[in-house]
């Protein structure tokens, strides 16, 4: 363990079946590396029968580690996208849904980062991730094999977030890049405000001009402020949807929409579900868990899907 980390006392939360054939336990990274990295998720499922997962835009790099075999990841709604295969994977911030799926048993662990310290960690331009992915070994090397192998080795979740701890704080202390405070100063006041902080606002509060701030964003949070904008105010427009079954049109409203056929228009882009069918979708009951178990504590990020499917 790195000088100067020591364990820190951690409070797991822990969701799972009854009968065992999943669980999902969440951590908090040592204070140290947050609020760059924003927590760690293991997950395990051994149902008999594959599952797929909607994911929609979020405001966090994904860092994926699958123990268990692959899962495969659809890109967008188009019919002819491709379905690719994932040992383990980092993904950029996206702009369209993704389509995760696994043949019933899978088993990993996911880091959830800020965009910023996302390029802080791997050291290149986060629109190289904007909407796609790849394996961590194209853009670190050996060091995501050799994580990817002691997560492996490990037994439990605390062994596993402690392991966490431990190579991320290395791999921050051995990279020279790292995000301008302006930029993280910027993105703060941008996720406060919902994505509703028009751009030349956002430059003042910055303290850079325009041109300057949209440079740094696709630099190191991968989106123009503008695209940025969109996809936090969509991450509300899913909150006030899921909560409180407020109707449509009031929620348009409340997230500065000019109406609610704008809403729909943007809703559907990012997800591939207008808001009624996925509120519906949401709050259908599935057999061994629930509708929706979402990535990020406090977003609304994923629907299970209650198709099931064999992928050999």
């Amino acid at each position: 363990m790195p000088a100067g980390l020591s364990p820190s006392p951690r409070a797991l939360t822990r969701d799972a079946c009854p009968h065992g054939t999943w669980e999902v336990v969440r951590g908090r990274p040592h204070p140290r590396l947050r609020p760059g990295v924003r927590g760690y998720r293991g997950y395990r499922m051994d149902l008999g029968y594959g599952r797929r997962r909607l994911e929609v835009p979020d405001a966090c790099v994904s860092l994926v580690f699958n123990l268990a075999g692959p899962v495969w990841v659809t890109l967008g709604t188009r019919v002819d996208a491709i379905a690719r295969p994932y040992t383990s994977l980092v993904s950029g911030l996206q702009t369209r849904p993704t389509f995760g799926e696994h043949a019933g048993r899978v088993e990993g662990v996911e880091v959830l980062l800020a965009p910023w310290a996302a390029f802080g960690l791997l050291g290149q331009p986060m629109s190289d991730l904007a909407d796609r992915m790849a394996d961590p070994g194209e853009l670190l090397g050996r060091r995501a094999d050799l994580l990817a192998e002691a997560l492996y080795e490990a037994v439990g979740w605390e062994p596993r977030f402690a392991l966490l701890d431990a190579t991320l704080r290395t791999w921050t202390e051995a990279t020279r890049a790292g995000a301008a405070e302006p930029l993280r100063r910027a993105w703060g006041e941008l996720l406060r405000s919902g994505g509703s902080l028009p751009v030349e606002e956002l430059a003042v509060r910055a303290g850079r001009g325009k041109r300057r701030l949209e440079y740094l964003f696709r630099e190191q949070i991968g989106l123009t402020p503008k695209t940025a904008a969109r996809v936090l105010r969509f991450q509300r427009t899913l909150w006030l949807v899921d909560h409180g079954g407020r109707p449509l049109a009031d929620v348009a409203v409340a997230c500065g929409f000019s109406d609610q056929a704008h809403m729909n228009r943007e809703f559907k882009a990012m997800s591939g579900r207008t808001p009624r069918r996925f509120r519906s979708e949401r709050g259908a009951a599935l057999p061994g868990g629930p509708a929706g178990v979402d990535r990020v504590a406090g977003q609304v990020t994923s629907i299970v899907l209650p198709d099931r499917f064999s992928r050999s």
